[in-house]
């Protein structure tokens, strides 16, 4: 009854207002004689004559005039609210939470959010910084950003960024007074800057491959940190070698800030990848950024 009751209330206006049934039919997308027929249902139901029908022109009744002013506001004001929801899709908005390593977030992340954010301010984003292999479902964020050797293989991943290489550097200070490696296993005689996991919470094994042969040497030394700009601004400060990605060290070394030992030893791998839990449709604003991140 109520649904009946709207359909033909919602004809009835456009009746009203078009004062035809010719227009009106073509506008609803019905025939004139269904929507005539509709319109007697009504005023059979609302026990009220609501138009006047001549052979030339339909016009409402005085009831009918009443009725149609005081709906007019009220479908008004559902068809704002109509357009405002398009509008949303037009503007897409939401919430998204991603978890990624601290390198991870100022080499491809953030620079991909600020013109994101910019773009999209309805898009409100999440970021928690953790150079630990972080469970997202468990965090419950929406993906996460890894190497992709350390993406789990029961994650979706997708690539959003080339492959990487390490580098290890130190100042010219430093290698004046204490010399330059020739392999990475001399490393165990040299002041090395350590990073402490925060899975497991022991110290990062550097990692070493050439010609097929890989080595993972534990170093050793006097300072210990987590912190990426931290590293660097200790190795630049003659505090011993550290081990970095190589984006991050290539103005220093153009500068002389820095030297770079054992490069025949650090060869790609494997670049960061967004990864989340399952194919299921994603949000729009989860979509965007996904694109945006593929696009950069």
């Amino acid at each position: 009854m109520l649904k009946d009751n709207f359909n033909d209330l919602l004809s009835f206006m456009v009746v009203a207002r078009e004062r035809s049934f010719t227009r009106a039919a073509a506008q609803l997308g019905v025939s004139q004689s269904a929507l005539s027929h509709a319109m007697r249902n009504l005023e059979a139901r609302l026990d009220v004559r609501l138009l006047t029908r001549t052979t030339r022109s339909v016009a409402p009744t005085e009831a009918g005039e009443q009725l149609f002013l005081r709906l007019r506001p009220h479908l008004l004001e559902i068809e704002q609210e109509l357009t405002a929801l398009r509008d949303m899709r037009d503007k897409p908005a939401g919430n998204i939470r991603i978890t990624a390593g601290e390198h991870a977030m100022s080499a491809v992340l953030w620079p991909v959010l600020k013109p994101f954010m910019a773009q999209y301010p309805d898009i409100h984003i999440e970021v928690t910084v953790d150079n630990g292999l972080t469970d997202i479902v468990d965090g419950r964020f929406d993906a996460g950003i890894r190497l992709g050797e350390q993406v789990a293989k029961d994650m979706i991943a997708v690539r959003i960024a080339p492959d990487m290489r390490m580098a290890v550097v130190g100042s010219p200070a430093y290698f004046a007074r204490y010399g330059v490696p020739e392999t990475p296993e001399q490393l165990e005689n040299h002041r090395c800057i350590n990073m402490r996991l925060p899975t497991r919470g022991g110290l990062y094994a550097w990692e070493f491959e050439k010609e097929g042969r890989e080595l993972r040497v534990r170093v050793d030394g006097q300072l210990t940190l987590n912190n990426l700009p931290q590293r660097l601004d200790a190795a630049e400060a003659g505090l011993g070698l550290a081990y970095v990605p190589d984006d991050t060290v290539q103005q220093a070394l153009a500068e002389g800030q820095l030297i770079r030992v054992l490069e025949e030893w650090c060869t790609p791998f494997d670049g960061y990848h967004l990864y989340y839990p399952s194919r299921r449709q994603h949000t729009t604003a989860f979509a965007l950024f996904l694109e945006a991140l593929r696009q950069q």
